[in-house]
């Protein structure tokens, strides 16, 4: 959907609040067990044939909404439903599918602040309730005031340009009434500030635009991989940061991808097709070699995606992060062996826990003598943590990313 605000917005009925919260009855056994909440949450919204797309997207985002606030509204829920409800509207955010239920269901409280705290006071809870306690042991930084702001919003929509030429793509973008941010640190992440179906555009079609968080990107840039080389991705998954290496080593380099999960390298098959990028390299068993660089992107907790997936808030906990860290150090240590005398090993996660960044990183130089951190590409937004780099939501409006740059002897 387009964010253009001349476009017809959807209307409120009467009997949409008990709808929400019929919804939300139905999911609530499941969303403090389920890591998979999102496609129950999918098959949920489609059950009823009646309820067509506007109001799936409408439920959607009310849905999501109290997942981020889930400490503020359960207890409404069970006390006051129709407050809760209302509660939902008002903290939701206005766009065209959430509008008017927003202007029917809250339209009688004051305008919404700008910041967590001020919708707290008014609600009269405590702003860090939106993180659970247990976190702050793993990542104190992410309670900080402008970091909770950014947990409570929605996140946004990023994308890489990777055309020569990305004039005509910007023009494709905005010709459709959207409205866009083009960050200083960046030249190829667009930012489309609103609802939109990137899909729809030529620019998607014919592989000049990816969509891809902006601290995804940073990644990559903080290695500052030269052209030219021979790199792994050893995890890489549907292949978002794979595309991105390859552009940035060129027509000489050559990148190898490799995921354990067959569905994901079909994916990252058919999006290398629609790039045109024939110099990566899909490999259908575990690589063997040596390169230039390796790139570690382990899977992990993702608690730096808590705002995009805020579900994963409230199923996840302290025993998960030990053993999402066993694995990672296990990767990392595998992997390793694949890195040439001079080459680079880049370990990164989505996470924002200590536990599976700087922790992990120092378990590992200290049974692997051969490799030192690097120094990364300055300027980026990222914080140092131990032998890496931390980038926090707030500091671009992205997803939480760490990296870890290290080099062997």
């Amino acid at each position: 959907m387009s964010s253009d605000s001349s476009k017809p917005r959807a209307r409120s009925h009467p009997g949409q609040p008990k709808v929400l919260l019929e919804l939300i009855g139905r999911l609530r056994p499941h969303w403090r067990a389920d890591s998979a909440l999102p496609a129950r949450i999918e098959r949920v919204l489609r059950s009823d044939r009646r309820r067509g797309a506007s109001d799936r997207r409408l439920y959607r985002e009310l849905i999501y909404t109290a997942l981020r606030h889930l400490p503020w509204v359960e207890p409404l829920i069970d006390g006051d439903p129709g407050r809760a409800a209302k509660a939902i509207a008002w903290l939701a955010a206005e766009t065209p599918s959430t509008a008017a239920f927003r202007a029917a269901v809250a339209g009688d409280w004051p305008e919404v602040p700008a910041d967590l705290a001020g919708r707290a006071a008014f609600l009269g809870t405590v702003p860090a309730e939106i993180l659970p306690a247990w976190f702050r042991e793993h990542c104190p930084g992410v309670f900080a005031p402008a970091e909770l702001d950014a947990q409570a919003r929605r996140a946004p929509l990023w994308l890489r340009l990777q055309a020569d030429r990305p004039g005509p793509v910007i023009d494709e973008l905005l010709g459709k009434g959207w409205a866009i941010r083009r960050p200083e640190v960046l030249d190829t992440a667009v930012q489309v500030l609103g609802e939109a179906d990137i899909t729809a555009t030529e620019a998607f079609r014919s592989g000049r635009l990816e969509v891809q968080d902006i601290g995804s990107q940073l990644v990559l840039e903080a290695a500052d991989p030269a052209p030219g080389g021979r790199w792994l991705d050893a995890c890489a998954g549907a292949g978002g940061k794979a595309l991105q290496l390859a552009r940035m080593l060129g027509p000489e380099g050559t990148v190898d991808a490799y995921d354990i999960r067959p569905a994901a390298l079909e994916e990252l098959r058919h999006r290398s097709a629609r790039a045109g990028a024939r110099t990566i390299r899909v490999l259908e068993a575990p690589p063997s070699g040596r390169y230039d660089g390796v790139l570690v992107d382990a899977p992990c907790s993702g608690s730096g995606t808590w705002r995009r997936s805020p579900h994963l808030k409230w199923c996840t906990g302290p025993a998960d992060i030990g053993r999402w860290a066993t694995r990672q150090t296990g990767l990392l240590g595998r992997f390793a062996g694949l890195v040439a005398p001079g080459g680079t090993l880049v370990y990164a996660t989505c996470s924002l826990s200590r536990l599976e960044n700087e922790a992990v990183v120092s378990d590992f130089l200290e049974s692997h003598p051969g490799f030192a951190p690097r120094m990364i590409r300055s300027g980026l937004g990222f914080a140092e943590r131990g032998g890496g780099h931390l980038l926090l939501p707030s500091v671009h409006d992205s997803d939480g990313f760490f990296v870890a740059v290290l080099g062997m002897d």
